[in-house]
């Protein structure tokens, strides 16, 4: 399995990542500073950093924007209990692949690990291709057939979601969690993701013989191809 390196200066927090994470499987190294993950990086193969924001000295943030200036391309899951859009925003044009705001369920870090380990080890991972469409999710360019089609920044990131879970059902929690970051609501996102895949089932199926986004009744959804109905 994958070696992980937790940067985190809560002993406690640490610990129960440590325990729970070589449970499942995974090597892992901690760090308590962001000297001390640096030196980690350089000599023990990590294959994926969970990096707290809030440390002594360098915060995590700076870690991160140093990191990627050395051109460390290592995938960087951001830990914090910061919850705003702007704080998101930050951590994420700092370079982190992922985050997670405290506090967050075992179960949930442990999925976002698996999916940044699989992204990371797909030589392909650029771009993806189901039947005659095409994905690129650096250029965030939706081909199908000899045609481009226009997609707001929603229905991209839902239909790449939808495209790394290729043949698989997708539930709407899911959703809710990975492409809306929306996990605290007092009512669920049911409708609103509902509505998306409508428009974004519209502009990718409508008129075509093979149907690529397929309702799963009571669960969710599924890409794969399939005759239109």
């Amino acid at each position: 399995m994958a070696k992980l390196l937790i940067v985190e200066d809560d002993c406690k927090t640490a610990d129960a990542l440590g325990r729970g994470l070589s449970g499942e499987g995974f090597g892992v190294l901690a760090a308590g500073t962001g000297e001390e993950a640096f030196c980690a990086l350089e000599w023990q193969g990590i294959e994926l950093v969970i990096l707290d924001w809030m440390l002594p000295g360098r915060d995590g943030i700076e870690v991160l924007r140093s990191l990627r200036a050395r051109g460390a391309k290592i995938p960087v899951l951001l830990l914090t209990a910061r919850d705003a859009i702007e704080d998101r925003v930050m951590g994420l044009d700092a370079g982190a692949d992922d985050y997670l705001v405290k506090p967050f369920a075992f179960a949930e870090l442990l999925a976002r690990i698996r999916a940044l380990l699989r992204r990371s080890s797909d030589p392909g991972g650029l771009r993806r291709t189901v039947g005659d469409l095409s994905l690129d999710f650096e250029k965030r360019l939706v081909v199908r057939g000899a045609n481009e089609i226009a997609l707001t920044p929603r229905e991209f990131d839902l239909l790449a979601y939808l495209v790394r879970y290729q043949g698989q059902t997708v539930t709407r929690q899911m959703l809710a969690a990975e492409v809306w970051r929306e996990t605290n609501r007092a009512t669920p996102l049911d409708n609103v993701i509902d509505v998306h895949v409508a428009h974004l089932r519209r502009k990718l199926d409508e008129g075509r013989r093979t149907a690529l986004i397929h309702t799963v009744r009571g669960v969710g959804f599924v890409l794969k191809e399939g005759i239109a109905l």
